[in-house]
């Protein structure tokens, strides 16, 4: 796993001791693991330059795990919905354990748009949806990684904040993790009032905090009528 995680953090190909370096794995044991995910079908092997890359399998297996997420489809019109009203980019995560990762989104139509990316992360103590994982599920990270001025890098403060989104039912960030990044976040809940999923809108410095004050009436009946959805 160490050794296919290493390739998020590539781009395009990488040799054996690049991914040796990157995973603190001898190089014959990479070499050896490599092997093996290629005859799975996890990694391919390119002749003409003796180096690696990400395999099929792993979109197929990608593919099936988001076609087996109901609340995407469920969402999907919600967010288009968003995005009409708002004229921002709406996104949706599905909650883990540790972290929120981006499964859906409807791009702003706007000239000047913030556009999202499947499969990316949420930074905890840097986004809005982040914010909302911890305030229900999660726990804050040991180090509070400045990702720009903005950024919360004090635990008291952080847990102040997430005091607050707990309450209030959602969360919001402004230049935090980049700095002409601004965003609303509210939870979806599912049959057993446990957090499923994230509901947020993104945008650039238009999206001031008059703007998420005008807008947030319709995150969180998106967010309602998603989980009523479910079943919430």
């Amino acid at each position: 796993m160490r050794v296919l995680d290493a390739f998020l953090e590539i781009s395009g190909e990488a040799g054996t001791n690049e991914v040796s370096r990157r995973t603190g794995i001898n190089p014959s044991t990479v070499s050896r693991l490599l092997s093996t995910l290629v005859s799975g079908g996890f990694v391919e092997h390119i002749p003409e330059t003796g180096r690696y890359r990400l395999g099929p399998h792993l979109i197929r297996l990608a593919n099936h795990a988001v076609s087996q997420i109901d609340v995407r489809a469920l969402a999907r019109p919600h967010l288009v919905a968003l995005e009409e009203e708002t004229g921002e980019t709406a996104t949706l995560s599905i909650a883990g354990e540790n972290e929120a990762v981006t499964v859906d989104f409807v791009v702003s139509r706007a000239t000047v748009a913030s556009v999202a990316r499947i499969g990316r992360p949420s930074i905890a103590h840097a986004t809005a949806t982040g914010k909302v994982l911890l305030a229900y599920t999660g726990e804050a990270p040991p180090s509070l990684e400045a990702y720009t001025e903005r950024t919360i890098t004090d635990p008291g403060r952080l847990a102040r904040e997430v005091a607050t989104v707990r309450e209030q039912g959602w969360a919001e960030s402004e230049g935090e993790r980049e700095p002409d990044l601004s965003a609303l976040a509210a939870p979806v809940a599912g049959r057993d009032g446990a957090l499923v999923a994230i509901l947020a809108l993104q945008g650039p410095a238009r999206f001031t905090a008059e703007r998420r004050r005008a807008v947030l009436p319709a995150l969180l009946d998106a967010a309602a009528a998603v989980s009523r959805a479910l079943g919430g």
